[in-house]
């Protein structure tokens, strides 16, 4: 109902006049790559933003300790290699030689050291694994310990995740700025270096190769494990926030890749012969709306299962995604979407009979819960077709449930900034707001930021949920794949109860690229070594 019209405009954008000029000299331009990601960066600290755009800068930019594969498997990285003694309440992790950051200081143990605990502050895995920490120490330049107080037997995962946050690893001078404050300067060690001075927010950035990187030397590259080999001298992101825009540019070889193409526009795009379309990430992407449990009216349970109650999750993805199909995918959307993402080993049917898709239903429950007439401050980014296409959806959704909706619609940076207000809305906070994750995100609690209940030290929306923090627990510390899946099974009637947020549903994104690249790993985030130009 939401989508654009804008095949026509994109045709017609396919005109030289109609095009951005991108100042790109040969023969530099076959050593560079024009991409085009799917939001802007207004903040470049990969610990404060959970952005997947400020992840995806950061993967060029910084390494892991531990890669994971496609397999979620966790596979060395910046470390030799590691040692577990003591019961498992000690371990100790060795280096690779020769690593360097880009501002030619060694990457040495205390850098991880202190890398880990800014990250620990914010991050839920991390925030498990610190709970767990007696201390960490450098016992060498290149070799450091973490001693516990409690076996953490996923402490690989958790260095491996690619989920928001991750573990990046950052000089000492930059991982010592207090965790609830922004880092401006992008240092690491990782195959590309950011260039500072040719940030332009809200229109582009720039990389350049690290000359003095160091890929391992064996294993495959698979998602973010194994060799990372840069074969272009420098990755340009192009911000170009109008679709018809980005597509055009695609078609006509300004851009060598569109991240996210909108889907009355991926079809145009797939026709061109000099294109290809495709999806890299299997799991999926999962829509939620997230209520603000601060501020009233969703402060009340009551309330937010009102929402559960009259929610279509194939509206909201036919809004996102469209009827079209990609090679491999007969459709892109899904429907009866939980609280963890369908193929995890977490996933279960439990509380599904909750999606009634029932306005008439939800009405009822309102009035009941003494809401009818509500205000609500729902928050939308404009620049980012997905969210935009949800958030009109659950307006009218909300409209005739029977709440006074207030829609405010700025840029995603903007909506970030506003989401992090605790006030009441009346002095510039918010009722909710719709927004996406990657499936592998909802793999597991501990990495499932928006499942979690821990208060003020939650993600924006701020739930207090002892109960589910409990089975959190309980999956951390299950003896066997049996016990997690009763523990997350039981997180999953929680949810239902309590709503930390709303399922919408699921979709596949398919990303396009000009066909003469080559090498494109699959899985998330984006990854920017071992393609090259053919």
């Amino acid at each position: 109902m939401f989508r654009r019209d804008l095949l026509a405009g994109a045709a017609a954008g396919a005109t030289a006049a109609a095009l951005p000029r991108f100042a790109i000299a040969q023969p530099a331009a076959a050593r560079t790559l024009r991409y085009v990601p799917h939001a802007n960066i207004p903040n470049i600290d990969p610990f404060t933003n959970t952005a997947f755009v400020a992840r995806d800068h950061a993967f060029l930019v910084y390494d892991q300790l531990y890669g994971m594969d496609e397999q979620f498997r966790p596979q060395p990285q910046m470390v030799q290699g590691h040692v577990v003694e003591n019961d498992g309440l000690l371990w100790r992790f060795t280096l690779r030689d020769g690593l360097k950051f880009h501002d030619n200081t060694p990457v040495r143990g205390r850098d991880c050291i202190a890398s880990i605990r800014r990250w620990g502050r914010r991050d839920a895995f991390g925030q498990e694994l610190m709970s767990r920490v007696a201390d960490m120490t450098e016992e060498s330049d290149r070799v450091f310990a973490i001693r516990l107080n409690r076996a953490f037997p996923k402490m690989l995962e958790a260095f491996s995740k690619v989920t928001t946050s991750c573990l990046f690893i950052m000089p000492e001078r930059l991982a010592n700025v207090d965790a609830f404050t922004n880092i401006t300067e992008a240092v690491g060690s990782g195959p590309y270096r950011f260039v500072q001075n040719e940030w332009v927010p809200g229109s582009s950035l720039a990389y350049v190769r690290n000359a003095d990187y160091v890929p391992l030397s064996s294993g495959t590259a698979s998602m973010t494990a194994g060799p990372k080999v840069a074969h272009f001298d420098r990755v340009e992101w192009k911000i170009i926030p109008d679709a018809s825009t980005a597509a055009a540019a695609l078609q006509s070889g300004e851009i060598d890749w569109w991240e996210q193409p909108t889907a009355d526009l991926f079809p145009l795009v797939a026709r061109n012969r000099n294109v290809a379309v495709d999806v890299i990430n299997a799991t999926g992407l999962i829509g939620i709306f997230r209520p603000n449990h601060l501020t009233a009216p969703f402060n009340n349970p009551a309330v937010r299962r009102t929402v559960l109650t009259a929610i279509n999750q194939i509206d909201f993805m036919t809004a996102v995604i469209g009827d079209a199909t990609v090679q491999g995918y007969p459709t892109l959307k899904r429907e009866g979407i939980g609280y963890f993402a369908p193929e995890s080993p977490s996933a279960s049917t439990v509380g599904l009979d909750r999606l009634k898709k029932s306005i008439d239903a939800a009405r009822a429950e309102l009035q009941a819960a003494g809401a009818m007439g509500a205000r609500l401050v729902l928050l939308n980014a404009t620049d980012l077709a997905s969210i935009n296409a949800a958030t009109l959806v659950g307006a009218d959704l909300f409209r005739r449930m029977g709440f006074n909706v207030d829609l405010v619609s700025t840029d995603w940076g903007t909506l970030v900034a506003r989401r992090a207000s605790k006030n009441p809305i009346d002095q510039g906070g918010w009722s909710g707001f719709f927004t996406f994750w990657s499936g592998v995100d909802h793999w597991n609690p501990a990495s499932h930021a928006s499942i979690r209940g821990h208060g003020d030290n939650a993600w924006p929306g701020w739930p207090t949920i002892p109960a589910m923090e409990a089975q959190r627990n309980a999956w951390f510390d299950a003896p066997n794949d049996a016990a997690a899946l009763a523990a997350t099974t039981e997180m999953q009637r929680i949810a239902f109860d309590e709503v930390p947020y709303v399922p919408t549903g699921m979709y596949y994104q398919p990303t396009a690229y000009r066909r003469n690249l080559t090498g494109m790993l699959k899985g998330q985030p984006p990854l920017f070594w071992n393609i090259r130009r053919a």
